[in-house]
């Protein structure tokens, strides 16, 4: 049960939760019952921490009893943000403005989802990760240390589009290690984008793309490989 609390200007806190004194809250924040705030975190005017699942009747997501929020020492949730109850947000893990994280997301230490994007449920984005502004990572995806997604950026998991049978596995992206997806590509169902592997905007990606291999267009046809000079590890 939420209850009104003096510890910023319309907090509304749930049972069971325990702000650190190090935690700053903005105005009109609402934290549900059990979430774990982290010390230093940052809770931004207006952001939603915690929120119970709620799925439309034909939803085929999994409707089980969610385990709280975990917001992790450090970790910020931006203006207006939402994060439901089951997700995992890391040490020092940014949550932009306007963003929405679903149940079971795990969100790595250092990375950052920017403003107005969506993580899907069920992904798992790993450490020092950057998804940039109003993309869209769909349920069932993996996204490797050390990913650049530019902004608008789609993946998907259904290639029927929802006209088939219940218990059809998804399959949502893969993005290995140290990978980059330009502005505004979209990947189909399933697809794999390997270590060091460039997606150059605007691609609509049909096939898997092998590692260190830059591919372009529509649809994605590989253009070059990835140079030595490109690599992470001249860039850290």
């Amino acid at each position: 049960m939420l209850r009104q609390s003096d510890r910023a200007p319309g907090l509304l806190l749930g049972d069971g939760v325990a702000l650190p004194d190090s935690a700053w809250i903005g105005g009109n924040v609402v934290i549900h019952d059990g979430t774990v705030v982290g010390e230093a975190a940052r809770i931004q005017d207006g952001a939603v921490l915690g929120k119970p699942l709620a799925l439309g009747p034909a939803s085929t997501a999994p409707r089980g009893e969610l385990p709280p929020l975990e917001l992790g020492e450090g970790a910020v949730v931006g203006a207006n943000a939402v994060v439901l109850a089951g997700a995992r947000i890391g040490t020092a893990a940014v949550v932009g403005d306007r963003a929405h994280v679903r149940e079971r997301a795990v969100i790595g230490d250092g990375s950052v989802v920017g403003s107005g994007s969506a993580v899907d449920n069920d992904v798992t984005i790993g450490a020092r990760v950057k998804v940039q502004t109003g993309c869209y990572l769909t349920a069932f995806s993996v996204v490797e240390e050390d990913v650049f997604v530019a902004p608008c950026v789609t993946t998907t998991n259904d290639n029927d589009m929802g006209r088939h049978e219940r218990g059809v596995t998804l399959r949502g992206a893969t993005l290995r290690r140290g990978c980059r997806v330009g502005a505004g590509a979209i990947l189909l169902p399933g697809i794999e984008v390997g270590e060091e592997a460039f997606v150059a905007a605007g691609a609509l990606v049909t096939r898997d793309v092998d590692p260190r291999t830059l591919v372009m267009g529509v649809p994605a046809r590989v253009a070059r490989q990835v140079e030595d000079a490109e690599l992470l590890e001249q860039w850290r």
